[in-house]
């Protein structure tokens, strides 16, 4: 089995992502499973482009994309993407859509196909804060959930795909009074905790098109 995770470059003024900084840090194999990294840029189209090329290229089991949510106090598997681009910030080439589709006329949202409620779940028994999130933003962590769904879903329809997001690092909280961090081990456990959730699941029957059901 083989899961592709992948990690955004750092963002909005930070040095460092702490998604990408606690993928590098992932085991080799999870559950049996072989862990192959990919990082991607935080800019709109290029990185869910690069992400369904790999896809294209190595038809993982799953797909799980990591990303920053500063202010999260939890590690939070996606429940759902929606078809929006509405940056509050520019991504890292300037770009700052508003209120524009991913995909003209495709469906409004695309579920997870992980087990993210499992996910949580497991993050939690290791100790750690874990819940189930119902909305993974407008920028472009929301886009690459979107565009992966719908690429599984047109082409490889038995592929699970989802996001998790993070909270920040220690060193990032400082100076942000009252914000939440998570230590780079903290993360990197969580994160195997949801992922040995992942690599225990069977590959998704045929269900066509990925919508809101």
């Amino acid at each position: 089995m083989t899961i592709l995770v992948t990690a955004f470059d750092p963002f909005g003024g930070e040095s460092i992502n702490p998604a990408r900084e606690a993928a590098a840090a992932l085991p080799e194999q999870i559950g049996g499973a072989k862990i192959v990294t990919l990082w991607i840029p935080t800019v709109f189209g290029k990185g869910a482009d690069q992400v369904a090329a790999a896809m294209d290229q190595l038809h993982p089991d799953a797909v799980v994309s990591l990303g920053q949510a500063g202010g999260r106090k939890a590690v939070t598997p996606e429940r759902i993407a929606i078809n929006l681009m509405d940056a509050r910030i520019p991504d890292n080439e300037g770009q700052q859509p508003a209120e524009q589709p991913i995909e003209p006329g495709g469906p409004d949202g695309c579920f997870s196909t992980l087990p993210v409620s499992a996910m949580a779940q497991a993050i939690r028994e290791a100790g750690l804060p874990g819940e189930v999130s119902n909305t993974a933003g407008t920028f472009v962590c929301n886009q690459v959930m979107y565009r992966v769904l719908r690429h599984a879903a047109k082409t490889m329809p038995d592929t699970r795909c989802g996001f998790i997001h993070v909270p920040y690092l220690p060193e990032q909280a400082e100076g942000k009074p009252g914000t939440p961090s998570l230590s780079l081990p903290e993360i990197v456990r969580a994160l195997t905790a949801a992922l040995e959730v992942v690599a225990a699941q069977p590959p998704l029957p045929d269900r066509g098109d990925n919508q809101p059901k």
